[in-house]
């Protein structure tokens, strides 16, 4: 047994959970009042499945947006399921929660960065508190819960 408790990884499983109550309320429910949703992930991640000519474009990471068109959504334990509107082509995308980098709910100023190992290096320097998330229509600003204080 480790002699140190893993609290940051902890942290990522909890969130990560807290991701799919989310998910799972919005596939029986659907977005209740203003609320939707922008997921960042890594497309390069195990587990991945989007259509070949997205992973083309979006080599690194994606954010998609859940917002006014989605369907199928399922939620697994893994990850989940969902087909959205790109330029009026449907398409089916797999998402685990491993992958997801970001999700924010700026209708309500709610948002989570998961932070991997690589971008540890990249933000010694500073403590990101909120992260800022352009719509169409206006810019908004979103509280990202930090998970690096938990980390060694």
């Amino acid at each position: 047994m480790s002699q140190d408790i893993d609290y940051g990884n902890l942290m990522h499983t909890a969130m990560r959970g807290l991701i799919k109550t989310v998910l799972t309320d919005v596939s029986e429910n659907g977005l209740p009042g203003a609320h939707h949703f922008f997921i960042t992930f890594d497309t390069r991640q195990d587990g991945v499945e989007l259509a070949d000519w997205l992973r083309e474009r979006y080599p690194e990471e994606m954010t998609v947006v859940m917002q006014h068109w989605f369907e199928n959504l399922e939620v697994g334990d893994d990850g989940f399921g969902i087909t959205l509107n790109f330029g009026d082509a449907p398409e089916t995308l797999y998402i685990p929660y491993g992958s997801i980098k970001t999700f924010v709910d700026p209708s309500v100023e709610f948002g989570l960065r998961f932070e991997s190992p690589e971008d540890e290096d990249e933000s010694e320097a500073y403590v990101e508190d909120s992260i800022e998330v352009e719509e169409e229509e206006d810019h908004q600003d979103a509280d990202v819960v930090s998970l690096d204080s938990f980390r060694k």
